[in-house]
């Protein structure tokens, strides 16, 4: 069955508007791609990332914020003809870039979904891996996103994000900042590890805070 699909429609999931802004500068969306894809492959990026996920054939797979499809040229090879991926952004003119991308490699397993910055959008339980590369320090509202995407993880699923470990007004995320907004709606850390492009923090679901005792980190 062919599953290159139109866009897929606005899903909105049920969270509290209660959960706090972030107290630290969102960096600027400057840019569709982070750096160019020929430096990226040289160094190994999107190996080291998938194989740190653990992704694999049949895996299902959310590229949040996908720009200019990078890792959704690299995935859909990879996750086959029985899993997906989910090139997912906030901007209709990325998805369209992407979706001419994936129509010339002639790919089957991508999915579009325009989502919001405080919701990625994407359907509930089809997740396995939501992958946030170089951007997660671009979300205007990352409490309520991460808060909202716990019901489109499956049992088992995780969230990682990629990013450079340095101030977020410098396009980066400090290590420890990372950790203490993500634990913070619930979230439980699984690994953190430095590669050429940064680290990869990986995450899984806990137990959900109530909203009201959700409180912002600090730099």
């Amino acid at each position: 069955m062919h599953l290159l699909l139109p866009l897929i429609p606005l899903l909105l999931a049920a969270a509290p508007a209660t959960l706090p802004k972030p107290q630290r500068p969102v960096a600027p969306v400057v840019a569709l791609e982070w750096g160019d894809e020929a430096s990226r492959d040289r160094v190994g990026e999107a190996a080291d990332v998938m194989r740190i996920a653990g992704i694999k054939a049949g895996s299902a797979v959310a590229d949040i914020g996908t720009g200019g499809g990078y890792y959704v040229m690299r995935l859909a090879p990879v996750v086959g003809p029985q899993g997906r991926v989910f090139a997912q952004d906030i901007s209709l003119a990325a998805l369209n870039q992407v979706r001419r991308r994936v129509t010339a490699a002639k790919f089957t397993n991508v999915r579009y979904v325009r989502g919001g910055q405080a919701n990625a959008r994407l359907p509930a339980a089809s997740i396995d891996v939501a992958l946030m590369i170089h951007m997660y320090h671009e979300i205007e509202q990352p409490y309520l996103l991460l808060d909202r995407l716990r019901s489109s993880l499956k049992p088992g699923g995780r969230i990682v994000i990629v990013d450079l470990d340095r101030p977020s007004q410098q396009h980066g995320m400090p290590k420890a900042l990372l950790t203490c907004e993500v634990k913070a709606v619930g979230y439980e850390m699984v690994s953190i590890t430095d590669i050429a492009q940064g680290y990869v923090a990986v995450f899984r679901p806990g137990l959900r805070p109530k909203p009201g005792s959700v409180r912002a980190c600090r730099a």
